[in-house]
């Protein structure tokens, strides 16, 4: 197996939460309010699955390899680009929990940031998916040795088994923060 198809089968999964954010899209602008827990989930897994999980194999294994490498100018450019989208997706996921609880905190208008926030996320994803999957990610297996795909594809296993623990800790590190300000 390549590290890539441990990444392409991330973006299915990925690819699975377009449809419900588009129903409650749609069901968001019919009502003009929010479903907040279905915001904090969708949130949670963006910021869990798709940023951590999957940007951060990208990122923090396969770019930092492919930095390594004296790649062409287009591979190079689209690594940027790559990059961009990664650091929009970030911004604008954090737009949509401050709206959320904007909204939860009784600001009736902030609907309308959660919806444009999740419509951002919508388009992103799917583009960007796109642009790894057909363009990207098969191109620059190329740079690498056997051994090196076997090495990475090894890091990425390993990295996936760390992350419960980093999500728990972090959720165990808020809880105490938040009992220590009662």
């Amino acid at each position: 197996m390549l590290p890539i198809e441990a990444l392409m089968d991330e973006h299915r999964i990925i690819e699975r939460m377009i449809p419900p954010f588009k129903r409650e899209l749609a069901r968001m602008q019919m009502a003009q309010d929010v479903n907040a827990k279905f915001i904090e989930t969708a949130v949670d897994f963006i910021r869990t699955f798709a940023d951590h999980c999957h940007h951060g194999k990208e990122e923090g294994i396969l770019f930092r390899e492919l930095r390594k490498k004296t790649l062409s100018p287009q591979h190079a450019a689209a690594m940027n680009q790559l990059m961009e989208d990664h650091a929009h997706s970030r911004r604008t996921t954090n737009n949509l929990a401050i709206a959320n609880a904007s909204f939860a905190n009784g600001n009736a208008e902030s609907w309308r940031d959660v919806w444009q926030s999740l419509k951002d996320l919508v388009e992103l994803f799917p583009q960007h998916i796109e642009k790894e999957d057909s363009n990207f990610f098969y191109p620059v297996m190329e740079y690498f040795a056997s051994h090196e795909l076997d090495a990475m594809l090894a890091e990425f296993w390993e990295f996936d088994k760390k992350l419960i623990r980093v999500k728990y800790e972090t959720v165990v590190g808020e809880l105490e923060k938040t009992s220590a300000n009662e």
